[in-house]
Protein backbone atom coordinates (compact mmCIF):
# COMPACT_ATOMS: atom_id res chain seq x y z
CA UNK A 1 0.00 0.00 0.00
CA UNK A 2 1.29 3.77 -0.73
CA UNK A 3 2.17 6.44 1.20
CA UNK A 4 1.55 9.99 -0.27
CA UNK A 5 3.39 12.52 1.09
CA UNK A 6 1.64 16.32 0.13
CA UNK A 7 2.93 19.22 0.00
CA UNK A 8 0.30 21.65 -1.41
CA UNK A 9 -1.42 24.00 1.12
CA UNK A 10 -4.42 23.76 0.82
CA UNK A 11 -4.38 19.76 0.97
CA UNK A 12 -2.81 20.31 4.02
CA UNK A 13 -5.32 22.96 5.71
CA UNK A 14 -8.72 20.80 4.40
CA UNK A 15 -6.85 18.11 6.75
CA UNK A 16 -6.68 20.16 9.70
CA UNK A 17 -10.28 21.28 8.95
CA UNK A 18 -12.05 18.16 9.11
CA UNK A 19 -10.54 17.06 12.03
CA UNK A 20 -12.35 17.66 15.73
CA UNK A 21 -9.17 17.04 18.21
CA UNK A 22 -5.91 17.54 17.69
CA UNK A 23 -3.00 15.61 19.97
CA UNK A 24 -0.39 18.06 21.44
CA UNK A 25 2.66 16.09 22.18
CA UNK A 26 5.02 17.77 24.78
CA UNK A 27 8.48 16.59 26.10
CA UNK A 28 8.54 16.55 29.79
CA UNK A 29 12.36 16.02 30.90
CA UNK A 30 12.70 12.77 29.06
CA UNK A 31 9.05 11.89 29.31
CA UNK A 32 6.54 12.18 26.06
CA UNK A 33 3.22 13.46 27.34
CA UNK A 34 0.44 13.91 24.63
CA UNK A 35 -2.89 15.14 24.74
CA UNK A 36 -5.83 14.92 22.49
CA UNK A 37 -7.31 18.83 22.26
CA UNK A 38 -10.29 21.11 21.03
CA UNK A 39 -8.34 23.63 18.30
CA UNK A 40 -8.84 26.32 15.79
CA UNK A 41 -6.79 27.31 12.92
CA UNK A 42 -6.18 30.14 10.83
CA UNK A 43 -3.11 31.31 8.91
CA UNK A 44 -0.71 28.88 9.33
CA UNK A 45 -1.41 29.11 13.69
CA UNK A 46 -2.82 26.48 15.74
CA UNK A 47 -4.88 28.04 18.25
CA UNK A 48 -5.95 25.69 21.65
CA UNK A 49 -7.67 26.76 24.69
CA UNK A 50 -7.03 25.01 28.45
CA UNK A 51 -7.56 25.63 32.52
CA UNK A 52 -4.33 28.34 32.76
CA UNK A 53 -2.66 25.58 35.29
CA UNK A 54 -2.03 22.09 35.25
CA UNK A 55 0.64 19.16 34.32
CA UNK A 56 0.62 20.48 30.65
CA UNK A 57 1.21 24.46 31.34
CA UNK A 58 4.16 23.37 33.80
CA UNK A 59 5.89 21.94 31.03
CA UNK A 60 5.43 23.77 28.59
CA UNK A 61 6.84 26.88 30.54
CA UNK A 62 9.95 24.52 30.19
CA UNK A 63 9.96 23.56 27.10
CA UNK A 64 7.22 25.26 24.68
CA UNK A 65 7.96 23.42 21.71
CA UNK A 66 5.34 20.88 20.63
CA UNK A 67 4.42 18.73 17.79
CA UNK A 68 0.70 18.33 16.66
CA UNK A 69 -1.02 15.82 14.77
CA UNK A 70 -3.99 15.35 13.06
CA UNK A 71 -5.47 12.14 11.66
CA UNK A 72 -8.91 11.87 9.96
CA UNK A 73 -10.63 9.21 7.21
CA UNK A 74 -9.49 6.58 8.89
CA UNK A 75 -10.58 3.21 6.87
CA UNK A 76 -9.21 -0.53 7.07
CA UNK A 77 -7.84 -1.82 3.98
CA UNK A 78 -5.64 -4.70 2.45
CA UNK A 79 -3.53 -5.66 0.12
CA UNK A 80 -4.73 -9.81 -0.07
CA UNK A 81 -7.75 -10.49 2.40
CA UNK A 82 -6.58 -13.78 3.70
CA UNK A 83 -2.87 -12.36 4.00
CA UNK A 84 -3.25 -10.51 8.05
CA UNK A 85 -0.12 -8.46 7.21
CA UNK A 86 -1.47 -6.71 4.16
CA UNK A 87 -3.96 -5.38 6.32
CA UNK A 88 -3.50 -1.71 7.44
CA UNK A 89 -5.07 1.43 8.07
CA UNK A 90 -5.74 4.20 5.44
CA UNK A 91 -5.67 7.87 6.92
CA UNK A 92 -4.72 11.27 6.35
CA UNK A 93 -2.42 12.99 9.07
CA UNK A 94 -1.21 16.35 9.48
CA UNK A 95 2.18 16.58 11.61
CA UNK A 96 2.99 20.14 12.32
CA UNK A 97 5.97 21.41 14.84
CA UNK A 98 6.36 24.79 16.58
CA UNK A 99 6.42 26.38 19.89
CA UNK A 100 3.93 27.66 21.64
CA UNK A 101 3.19 31.18 22.44
CA UNK A 102 0.38 32.10 25.64
CA UNK A 103 -1.43 34.69 24.70
CA UNK A 104 -2.36 37.22 27.86
CA UNK A 105 -4.16 39.75 25.42
CA UNK A 106 -7.55 40.22 26.30
CA UNK A 107 -8.50 41.12 22.49
CA UNK A 108 -6.27 38.43 20.92
CA UNK A 109 -7.54 36.02 23.58
CA UNK A 110 -11.05 37.00 22.56
CA UNK A 111 -10.06 36.58 18.69
CA UNK A 112 -8.69 33.07 19.14
CA UNK A 113 -11.54 31.69 21.21
CA UNK A 114 -13.67 33.07 18.12
CA UNK A 115 -10.95 30.93 15.78
CA UNK A 116 -11.63 27.98 18.23
CA UNK A 117 -15.54 27.64 17.96
CA UNK A 118 -14.89 28.42 14.06
CA UNK A 119 -13.51 24.92 13.69
CA UNK A 120 -16.96 23.32 14.99
CA UNK A 121 -19.44 25.65 14.31
CA UNK A 122 -20.84 28.66 12.31
CA UNK A 123 -22.26 30.30 15.30
CA UNK A 124 -21.35 33.60 16.98
CA UNK A 125 -20.43 33.69 20.26
CA UNK A 126 -19.69 36.31 23.31
CA UNK A 127 -17.62 35.72 26.31
CA UNK A 128 -18.06 37.09 29.57
CA UNK A 129 -15.12 38.78 30.71
CA UNK A 130 -14.09 36.52 33.65
CA UNK A 131 -14.09 33.43 30.87
CA UNK A 132 -11.51 35.15 28.88
CA UNK A 133 -9.02 36.50 31.92
CA UNK A 134 -9.57 32.89 33.36
CA UNK A 135 -8.53 30.73 29.47
CA UNK A 136 -5.20 29.58 28.86
CA UNK A 137 -4.43 30.75 25.27
CA UNK A 138 -1.85 28.91 23.17
CA UNK A 139 -0.69 30.08 20.15
CA UNK A 140 1.06 27.64 17.79
CA UNK A 141 2.70 29.45 14.28
CA UNK A 142 3.53 26.02 12.63
CA UNK A 143 7.38 26.37 12.19
CA UNK A 144 7.51 22.58 10.11
CA UNK A 145 4.63 20.70 8.73
CA UNK A 146 4.27 17.20 7.37
CA UNK A 147 1.10 15.75 5.37
CA UNK A 148 1.03 12.21 4.31
CA UNK A 149 -1.88 9.42 3.23
CA UNK A 150 -1.58 6.64 4.27
CA UNK A 151 -2.32 3.18 2.49
CA UNK A 152 -4.60 2.33 -0.63
CA UNK A 153 -6.32 -1.39 -1.55
CA UNK A 154 -4.97 -3.25 -4.10
CA UNK A 155 -6.98 -2.58 -7.16
CA UNK A 156 -7.96 -6.53 -7.61
CA UNK A 157 -9.81 -6.80 -4.21
CA UNK A 158 -11.25 -3.15 -4.11
CA UNK A 159 -14.85 -4.15 -4.52
CA UNK A 160 -14.63 -6.98 -2.09
CA UNK A 161 -17.37 -7.28 0.63
CA UNK A 162 -16.17 -9.71 2.30
CA UNK A 163 -14.15 -7.97 5.20
CA UNK A 164 -15.61 -4.61 6.74
CA UNK A 165 -13.61 -1.85 5.80
CA UNK A 166 -14.74 1.54 7.50
CA UNK A 167 -15.79 2.71 10.77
Amino acid sequence: MKTVEHLDQERIEAIIRKCDVCFVGVVDGDVPYVLPMNFGYKDNVIYIHSAPEGRIIDILKKNNNVCVTFSTDHELAFQHPEVACSYRMKSKSVVAWGKVKFQDNFGKKEEALNILMEQYCDKKFKYSNPAIRNVKIWEIAIDKVSCKEFGAPHEKYKGDDSVKRTF
